[in-house]
């Protein structure tokens, strides 16, 4: 069962009992990421992110550890494009003293000047650690070339300049905008009494606090055929395709789940069967949809020796060409569907899974699907939706390219492929 509360500040509450855990997992969801940055902030959600576990007014860094250790938890963050969450699990015994940790971390962290200058040479690894990284780097690079100029381009971790810039004032005033009830949700999961944690939120939680939430500016994809590419000496050429998707909860979204199963988002899919399994031209194949709020896209990637990376296109190419010729068969549509079906309750068989699953619903959606609702949105899932977003989302005229590897003896191929 969920229940919901908004605070006197503002701040809403989440919550689900799962009596038969002896966890409860807690996430402080905030509504901001690096959309919401403008220029001179690239990177500062992020960032907080990091400052927030360096010390409070009354725990140092080394303490915060030793005490979740202490409990037997555990205690962690994440940035997206569009909301940032600091979340701990605990056993359910625990659950005040973990919820006290965390609303600590979130709301009377220090930023000490010191920690600030350590943590930038940290963040600055980080990114030379994308460099290094080319499966993550060519991804990275396909949303900035499949979005351009729009919020949605830019890098989450910014770039070594915007972080080598940040100042304690800027920080605190980049929270000042975006850390305010309004952008808050928190959201719990797990084996708990909920007047009792209900208790324990309000105390922790709701104290005055001003601010007004701040809009996600709308995005959109950049139209028309491109592609871009970055030059690395190493074995493999990494390639990665994008098309037109969907945004959050948008009608369409559930069919190109199913139709992506049936592409590149299993291990039964076209792409994995025919350029892994029967052409043997590569190890890592796959495909998946990414959503924001009003926007959305479908990628394919694959990582392939350079001599084999033109006709590794080709054949993602080819096979796109074939389902907006002939569609997919009775057969994937049903098992794709089971699929989905099966990975979600799996994913939802822990306090964390439904934690993230409510808190991110009510962040971004300000909606959230039991259960029994999100099974009954993939069963509904017929083949005239699937044949319905093929046209949209398979569209050639809207595909954009990324390639990281040695291009100096490729860079024509594909282009010539994608144009």
């Amino acid at each position: 069962m969920i229940y919901r509360e908004k605070l006197d500040n503002g701040i809403r509450i989440i919550l689900e009992q799962m009596p038969s855990f002896r966890s409860v997992s807690m996430g402080v969801w905030i509504a901001t990421g690096s959309i919401k940055e403008v220029p001179g902030e690239e990177g500062a959600s992020h960032f907080i992110e990091h400052m927030l576990f360096k010390g409070t007014e009354k725990r140092s860094a080394s303490e915060i550890a030793v005490e979740m250790d202490s409990l037997g938890g555990t205690l962690n963050a994440f940035t997206s494009k569009e909301c940032t969450c600091f979340y701990a699990k605990v056993l359910d015994e625990h659950m005040e003293n973990g919820a006290d940790i965390l609303a600590d971390i979130v709301r009377h962290s220090k930023f000490d000047e010191s920690e600030i200058e350590k943590e930038k040479g940290v963040v600055c690894e980080e990114i030379l650690m994308v460099e290094d990284n080319p499966e993550e780097l060519v991804h990275e690079l396909l949303c900035k070339t499949f979005y351009a100029d729009d919020p949605l381009a830019k890098p989450i971790l910014g770039t070594e300049s915007s972080v080598r810039s940040f100042t304690r004032e800027k920080l605190l005033a980049y929270m000042d905008k975006h850390y305010i009830p309004s952008n808050i949700v928190i959201a719990c999961a797990g084996n708990f009494e909920t007047e009792k944690l209900l208790d324990t939120l309000k105390e922790l939680f709701g104290s005055e606090m001003m601010g007004r939430a701040s809009e996600y500016p709308e995005s959109f994809y950049a139209a028309g055929k491109k592609f871009q590419s970055i030059e690395k000496d190493i074995e493999q050429m990494h390639v990665a395709l994008a098309m037109p998707g969907f945004s959050i909860d948008e009608e369409g979204q559930y069919p190109l789940f199913v139709l992506n199963n049936v592409i590149g988002g299993s291990m039964s899919s076209r792409l994995f069967q025919k350029i892994r399994e029967q052409k043997g031209l590569a190890y890592s194949v796959y495909s998946y949809p990414s959503s924001y709020r009003s926007t959305g896209y479908f990628s394919l990637y694959a990582g392939t020796n350079e001599k084999q990376a033109d006709q590794v296109v080709k054949l993602m190419l080819d096979e796109l060409e074939d389902i907006r010729r002939n569609g997919i068969s009775r057969d994937e549509l049903e098992r794709s569907k089971n699929q989905l079906k099966g990975g979600y309750m799996l994913g939802q068989e822990s306090t964390s899974g439904r934690m993230n699953a409510i808190g991110k619903s009510e962040l971004l959606r300000g909606v959230v699907y039991t259960e029994e609702e999100i099974m009954q949105r993939i069963e509904r899932v017929s083949m005239d939706d699937v044949i319905a977003i093929v046209p949209h989302v398979l569209d050639e005229s809207n595909i954009s390219g990324a390639f990281v590897g040695r291009m100096k003896n490729q860079a024509a191929s594909f282009e010539k492929l994608l144009t």
